[in-house]
């Protein structure tokens, strides 16, 4: 490869991984607005422009996903820079996934607002679920950025927080439905919701398992905590 064609690999090479960060920070925009309809009573507006995003969500997957393919295609990449390309589209499909499940909850909480007692209690549980996948896909995309391992392993341990968090709204709303069978439908709303939140962090988990996949060039997702921990500790 001479230096005019290296250079122009490098080139692509950070386009694409700059799109997964433009993607991402859109994906947090609709996380975003998914927390706040969950909070707020709304006349719509952030529905519609949740759905318009997700467009927007679509076309860079494929865009992405494109772009690539046409790499491979050219440049028959090697190594660590064809684990890079294969890793981001991973991370993409996951992107993708996070949006979808925003999307959900956004229009989950939009049709329940104004709803009863049981709805107003259970959202603030799924707030602060929804506010540490958040914090989770955050993490993950900054681990990303600066190939941190370290903050990867970190959002892998933190995905249990949302899942813990999950089976507690869980058992709480069983509660309510056992003591009044008129909770049930609003109930079940809010379990697809908190569903979907614990799906959120699992994508986040996902993504950081990419990103020690990339680095170390071991798949490390049936791993467990401590044999994760001392694979990205290994220098």
């Amino acid at each position: 490869m001479n230096e005019h064609t290296h250079k122009q690999f490098d080139a692509e090479m950070e386009s694409l991984r700059t799109g997964v960060l433009g993607m991402g920070g859109l994906v947090e925009t609709q996380i975003n607005r998914a927390i706040q309809a969950l909070t707020e009573e709304q006349d719509g507006g952030i529905v519609d422009a949740v759905g318009a995003d997700e467009h927007r969500i679509n076309d860079m997957q494929i865009m992405m996903d494109h772009q690539g393919s046409q790499i491979i295609a050219k440049r028959q990449p090697a190594a660590i820079d064809l684990r890079m390309i294969l890793t981001i589209t991973k991370i993409v499909n996951d992107l993708e996934r996070i949006g979808d499940e925003a999307k959900k909850i956004a229009y989950k909480a939009a049709q329940m607002h104004g709803g009863d007692r049981l709805t107003q209690v259970r959202f603030f549980d799924v707030v602060r679920s929804a506010q540490v996948a958040r914090g989770l896909l955050q993490s993950a995309l900054d681990a990303f950025a600066r190939l941190d391992v370290i903050e990867a392993a970190g959002v892998i341990q933190r995905d249990e927080e949302i899942d813990a968090a999950f089976s507690s709204v869980l058992r709480q709303l069983i509660s309510y439905m056992m003591e009044d069978p008129r909770t049930i439908s609003s109930a079940l709303e809010i379990v697809f919701i908190a569903k979907s939140i614990e799906r959120i962090g699992d994508h986040a988990k996902n993504i950081a398992e990419a990103v020690v996949q990339v680095v170390k060039g071991k798949d490390i997702r049936h791993a467990t905590p401590d044999q994760i921990r001392a694979e990205v500790e290994e220098s």
